[in-house]
């Protein structure tokens, strides 16, 4: 029993004798770079910048509840495309019907030809889900023409521009850049509808 309590009481007093150690500018400096680099850590798990090892991967999380694909997705969606969809979905927690909608809307599910590797659109955007060189540059690994890197790239993005608390402005930064998300001019406005309809299709039950 004294053990324990003299225990308990050299391990209250431990951060006091680190202070008095270190300094207390030291100190303050040191917890300033602990808090700092614990939420820097957080933030980018959440963006989905951090992947564990294999042999230290802890066991995965369960997806949100993804809607299984209708007879309409499964006959509009090539195979391949539509698996990526719903792996990338569930692994950033973003509908996949909302990923397959915006592939949709972007390249026909990469058979548009700007789509395929070297092509571009007339804009600069590249690869079936149109990423602009800059955006590609921060969200994505691989290649941009590959839809097994620029699926779970889009992915990310969205998750990163809040889709799933507002799907719209979500889906308007993506299309026309968040500077412009908070007033859409009409091209994009009808691209959300356009991706909003398709979704809502692709979902079991709609289509």
């Amino acid at each position: 029993m004294g053990a324990a309590v003299y225990l308990a009481g050299w391990l209250l007093a431990l951060p006091f004798r680190l202070a008095w150690w270190l300094g207390f500018r030291r100190m303050v400096v040191l917890v300033c770079l602990l808090v700092l680099a614990v939420t820097a850590y957080g933030v980018a798990e959440d963006l989905g910048w951090l992947e564990p090892a294999p042999a230290q991967a802890s066991p995965a999380r369960k997806p949100g509840r993804q809607a299984p694909p209708s007879s309409a997705a499964a006959a509009d969606i090539p195979r391949g495309y539509l698996v990526l969809y719903r792996q990338a979905g569930g692994r950033y927690r973003v509908p996949w019907s909302v990923l397959a909608a915006v592939g949709k809307v972007e390249s026909n599910h990469g058979r548009v030809p700007g789509s395929k590797r070297g092509g571009s659109s007339s804009a600069g955007a590249l690869g079936p889900m149109q990423f602009m060189p800059g955006t590609w540059a921060t969200w994505g690994r691989g290649s941009v023409y590959d839809p097994a890197d620029a699926i779970p790239a889009a992915a990310r993005y969205l998750r990163a521009l809040g889709v799933q608390r507002d799907p719209s402005w979500a889906l308007a930064a993506y299309n026309a850049g968040p500077g412009r998300a908070d007033h859409p001019p009409a091209v994009t406005r009808r691209y959300v509808a356009d991706v909003r309809r398709l979704a809502r299709r692709y979902a079991a039950g709609r289509g």
